[in-house]
């Protein structure tokens, strides 16, 4: 992308202009995407993005500064403007010499020139695919919308701590969503396959049987009852409740939220805060997941952190910046979501690691309560862990049986007591992608358990 004496010279300009720390972000992303809507081409682009985001750190203040021109001229011009804010704190100038320990590359393939995307027609054809599957699920089925859509990103992160680190970062996803039509109005069903993978998603992934699955969704709402209200054991399906423990618990374990004391966690660590059956990871290098990269956003490696082991809490997530302040190491959580913007503590993967029951068991064993195969969006209060989550799908258990398929409801309660209230985890693990919102900021991130029951939660229901 930029030759590393180019580099070298923007980083000294940074710290010779009173910083004591300074680092460039280079980005270069293709994106490909396309939308059929009721089988109608709505949407069909490309595009390129190139640009460099630099940072110059001078004591607590942080300058920074992005520009799309990489010549040596414009990245100098984007590190005086990062440095003049910098400059604002205080700082005498220091004029370190940086030198680099050599490229590091870490952990993804090359992929060389290979295309990201598939072509247009071979793209359309899997849309009208999915969108012909859709409606070949039922007559009450009215409207289809697929969705594909493919990224390319390559990235350069240097600072003046001597790193050099550079990744390429694909990633390829697919969605339906249904609208049935009856007695009960309108009721809608979706379904997503994302992976940090190129065109190849689709060797392994059918959209046919993705289409069907929102369809089914869809359709099934259309006998579902009230749900009920009031607190109700609830089961979550493996792989749908993956989002509750990532908003729950997992923005709460984010540094930034800790240094602040703005999180229920802060100062938890080495205590029970979960039920012994708990263990929960956030893992960057987990095979093709939607969260997976080779390295963060901040140049350092994506490794597996433990945040909760059997229960216990023993390790918060930690970007760069935060933990060379504490004294510490980053955990590999710097990620931002273009070279636009500053890097911040975020997940990656997060999950719960699997259990030894049977998801079959868990339900026969719960005489009466929520089954939820999907969840929703949801928000939380990191100060205090309290939660609301949507379902999509869920189904009423009695008597150890599911039923009768339940309306969309809300899942009320708080992250640290859910932890505590979790009495089975099966060995049924399943992974789902989403998006992570925070602080204005977007970036694709995996969330993962097995069949799980919780012996309490507060359904937000409307039957009497």
């Amino acid at each position: 992308m930029i030759e590393s004496p180019v580099v070298e010279r923007v980083l000294a300009r940074g710290l010779q202009h009173g910083g004591d720390f300074a680092e460039v972000f280079v980005e270069d992303r293709e994106t490909s995407s396309a939308l059929l809507d009721d089988g109608r081409v709505e949407q069909l682009s490309t595009g390129r993005e190139r640009g460099a985001g630099i940072r110059v750190v001078a004591g607590e203040t942080t300058g920074f500064a992005h520009t799309a021109d990489l010549s040596e001229a414009g990245l100098l011009r984007a590190v005086e403007a990062a440095s003049a804010v910098a400059r604002a704190g205080g700082m005498a100038p220091s004029g370190s010499p940086v030198a680099f320990g050599g490229p590091d590359g870490r952990g993804r393939p090359d992929f060389g020139d290979a295309p990201i995307t598939l072509s247009k027609a071979d793209g359309l054809e899997l849309l009208r695919r999915a969108d012909d599957a859709a409606r070949s699920a039922g007559d009450a089925i009215s409207q289809v919308q697929v969705g594909y859509g493919a990224s390319r990103r390559r990235v350069l992160i240097a600072n003046s701590d001597g790193l050099w680190a550079t990744d390429d970062q694909p990633r390829t996803r697919f969605s339906v969503s249904c609208v049935a039509v009856g007695d009960s109005g309108l009721q809608t069903g979706y379904e997503t396959a994302a992976r940090t993978v190129d065109a190849r998603l689709f060797e392994e992934v059918s959209v046919d049987d993705l289409a069907g699955l929102a369809a089914r969704r869809a359709l099934g709402k259309l006998t579902a009852r009230p749900a009920p209200s009031g607190e109700v054991p609830v089961v979550l399906a493996g792989g749908s409740g993956g989002i509750l423990f990532h908003e729950a618990c997992g923005h709460g374990l984010e540094a930034d939220h800790i240094v602040k004391e703005a999180s229920v966690y802060a100062g938890q660590v080495g205590r029970q805060v979960a039920s012994p059956l708990v263990t929960l990871v956030d893992d960057g290098t987990v095979g093709q997941e939607w969260g997976t990269a080779g390295v963060d956003d901040e140049g350092r490696p994506s490794q597996r952190n433990v945040l909760i082991d059997h229960g216990v809490l023993t390790e918060y997530l930690w970007d760069y910046l935060r933990a060379r302040k504490e004294g510490r190491m980053s955990s590999g959580n710097g990620r931002r979501q273009s070279y636009q913007h500053l890097p911040m503590v975020r997940m990656t993967n997060t999950f719960l690691l699997p259990g030894d029951e049977d998801a079959d068991e868990i339900v026969a064993q719960t005489p009466y309560g929520v089954y939820v195969a999907k969840l929703g969006g949801g928000q939380v209060n990191t100060a205090t862990g309290d939660f609301v989550f949507g379902t999509t799908e869920a189904y009423l258990i009695e008597n150890g049986k599911l039923t009768e398929p339940l309306r969309d409801a809300n899942l009320i309660g708080n992250g640290p007591e859910i932890l505590r209230r979790i009495d089975a985890v099966a060995r049924d693990f399943a992974m789902t992608p989403g998006t992570c919102g925070k602080d204005g900021q977007s970036v694709p991130v995996g969330c993962g358990q097995a069949t799980l029951r919780i012996t309490g939660v507060t359904i937000g229901g409307t039957a009497e």
